[in-house]
């Protein structure tokens, strides 16, 4: 029997869960702090924010992700050259861990400003070897890896699902000071954003305990060294070798650099979900469900829960025929057109509070419908799970494997220019209008998306097989 057909076959290694546990806990403290940093950013100093004007706070906002992405290059080539993947995982998250302390104990300008700093540093030796593990769990060309990779990308939305719901209820309800106003409605005149920084470091922390105790058990050597190992995915005995790089691996590098470019277009648009659709939400969106108002930063757990839902339905449809049909240019294509078809659902919103393209009404007390939102993430997720897991699964099996963690790094770097862009993007909203934004946005990622899919044949020939 064909061994991609046996593997196909095979249930997940145990080292698989222990790396979703372990990115879980993660990105449940990386997203509890992003769920609620814009809000913190803008709310005024006696609401317990640090009082940013929405352009100033969109720029921290957008630099900010950014360079949490841009830093995993370096995090991993340091792992590929010295330390390897295992004690990059566990520094990093022990810097991310004093990153969020620094945010809960420091609520003040130079806080802000260090914290940021120890979690850009720290995700950068986090974030790409945790991906890397999971590519070395299996053996090269194993059909199993997609589908691997979107358990994974299912494990660190739950995390992300799990956060903002704590961190807003920690800052809204819980350690929120309620009033009321001059006409007798209650409101919160200051939040508690600080106990929601504290919370993202307890989650960073419980992921590193599980790390360390478990590691050994389920990983055995897998990354414990820089280049060393087993003969897997990014583990190979050409690791070993210092031979120039074939034709082909040229090639198949090559094709990762431009589904980067592509990649960049798609995450510039889909993290306008943190800064202008947050911004959005908490001024135009009707929140008021059964009599109460839900929290703002409640909103950033709608896509990591589509994630959690949807994640086990495409990680099977990727594994059957049909699923193994569809080529990475056009799933990664479709994914980029879903992203502008969503902001579609924005324009709706606008319309309904009587707006149209260039004309955005700035009346807070007219609210849009909840659904405008919910549809705008949830399409905007079928899309993220066309080309995210996507993407990191094919830059798995593209990599030579002396160079899978720097490649892991440049592709997660896509994400870097992407939030740079995105929140130059969002800083124009006031300026033109979120109508002329999520418009622009749109019709720019769905030509993207085409253009992608036209490409199709000729990245098929340069990936060399790779699917």
């Amino acid at each position: 029997m064909d061994t991609n057909v046996e593997n196909a076959k095979k249930k997940h290694p145990k080292g698989l869960y222990l790396v979703f546990l372990t990115g879980m806990w993660e990105r449940f403290s990386y997203y509890g702090m992003r769920g609620i940093l814009m809000l913190y950013l803008t709310k005024t100093w006696l609401e317990g924010g640090l009082a940013f004007d929405p352009q100033t706070a969109s720029l921290i906002y957008g630099f900010a992700t950014g360079l949490t992405y841009f830093t995993p290059l370096i995090g991993g080539w340091i792992a590929d050259k010295f330390l390897g993947q295992r004690k990059s995982v566990l520094l990093g998250g022990f810097i991310m861990f004093l990153g969020e302390f620094v945010l809960f104990a420091l609520n003040t300008h130079m806080g802000l400003y260090l914290g940021l700093f120890l979690l850009i540093i720290g995700n950068g030796f986090f974030k790409p070897n945790i991906s890397a593990l999971v590519g070395g769990l299996y053996e090269s060309g194993d059909k199993r890896l997609d589908s691997a990779f979107s358990i994974f990308y299912m494990g660190i939305n739950l995390g992300a699902f799990m956060a903002p719901l704590i961190t807003g209820l920690l800052t809204d309800n819980i350690f929120a000071t309620h009033g009321v106003d001059a006409e007798g409605n209650a409101v919160i005149l200051s939040y508690g954003y600080k106990y929601g920084f504290g919370a993202a470091a307890i989650g960073m922390l419980i992921g590193e305990l599980i790390f360390i105790l478990f590691a050994q058990k389920y990983l055995g050597d897998l990354g414990l060294h820089p280049k060393g190992g087993k003969k897997k995915v990014a583990e190979t005995a050409a690791e070993t070798s210092n031979a120039p790089l074939t034709k082909e691996e040229k090639e198949r590098i090559t094709v990762i650099f431009i589904y980067f470019f592509f990649a960049i277009f798609f995450f510039a648009g889909f993290e306008q979900a943190g800064s202008s659709l947050t911004l959005y939400t908490d001024n135009y969106i009707n929140r008021t469900v059964l009599g109460f108002e839900i929290p703002t930063a409640w909103f950033q757990s709608v896509n990591p829960l589509f994630i959690v839902l949807l994640a086990p339905v495409f990680a099977a449809f990727w594994g059957t025929r049909i699923g193994q049909r569809l080529t990475t240019p056009f799933k990664m294509g479709l994914g980029m057109i879903l992203l502008g078809v969503g902001f579609f659902f924005m324009l709706g919103a606008v319309y309904e509070r009587g707006g149209a393209i260039g004309v955005d009404p700035t009346d807070v007390a007219i609210k849009a419908s909840l659904a405008w939102l919910v549809l705008t993430y949830l399409t905007h997720t079928i899309g993220e799970l066309c080309l995210s897991p996507v993407g990191l699964s094919t830059v798995t099996k593209l990599s030579p494997p002396r160079l899978a963690g720097i490649l892991m790094g440049v592709w997660m770097m896509a994400a870097f220019f992407a939030n740079a862009a995105g929140g130059i993007i969002a800083s124009y909203v006031q300026k033109l209008g979120a109508s002329v934004v999520f418009a622009a946005v749109s019709g720019f990622v769905i030509l993207c998306g085409l253009a992608m899919i036209l490409l199709n044949k000729k990245l098929q020939a340069m990936m060399h097989g790779v699917k």
